[in-house]
């Protein structure tokens, strides 16, 4: 009858970490996590930028504001702007539907979701302003 016993083997020689190498989310994740961070920070100057921008603008005729934003500095500046603001709200939201969301099926389906939604909406912001800045 040993072979109906259904407790996991564990090998007693190898170390912790090896035991625990390649299991859960910890290497994984580091790359979520890492563009997570990494957006956050890009965003910092960029949303201060627009802030600023968006002040000094207040008040402007519409043909400043097209002119402004003409400029190539400008435009790859809100060009970045929007690429780093949907892709860390995607990667944001994506976490919150992985820890709370627990049906396996509308867990990926809201994931999807998230991520067409947000590639969606970031093409039309990038649209929008080569519209206007071209």
């Amino acid at each position: 009858m040993a072979g109906t016993n259904n407790t996991p083997h564990v090998d007693v020689l190898r170390s912790p970490l090896g035991r625990a190498r390649g299991l859960g989310s910890a290497r994984a994740g580091s790359g979520h996590w890492w563009a997570q961070r990494l957006t956050a920070l890009a965003l910092v100057p960029l949303t201060l930028w627009f802030i600023y921008a968006v002040i000094h603008l207040s008040g402007a005729s519409h043909q400043t504001v097209i002119d402004w934003l003409s400029a190539p500095l400008t435009l790859g500046l809100m060009l970045a702007l929007i690429v780093a603001t949907f892709y860390h709200l995607q990667l944001g939201l994506q976490v919150v539907v992985e820890d709370y969301v627990h049906n396996e099926l509308l867990k990926v389906a809201s994931v999807l979701l998230i991520k067409a939604l947000s590639v969606l909406l970031a093409l039309v912001c990038i649209v929008s302003v080569l519209k206007i800045g071209l």
